[in-house]
């Protein structure tokens, strides 16, 4: 699985990394998230889909 954020329709919201903080970040001073690995390790899939379906933008993107 691979995961991203895109960075068009990301506001910002933090839930992501508050949902997952082993997988996503904040960029300081722009108020973006971002992925800290692109592929995913199988015991991150779970909270990776979770914040997948909790971003209010659907920003984040899943790939199989």
């Amino acid at each position: 699985m691979k995961v991203c954020v895109d960075q068009d329709l990301c506001i910002g919201c933090e839930a992501c990394p508050e949902l997952c903080p082993e997988l996503f970040g904040m960029y300081p001073n722009c108020d973006f998230a971002y992925v800290l690995t692109e592929d995913v390790p199988s015991e991150l899939e779970k909270c990776a889909q979770e914040a997948a379906q909790t971003c209010p933008v659907q920003a984040i993107l899943i790939e199989d």
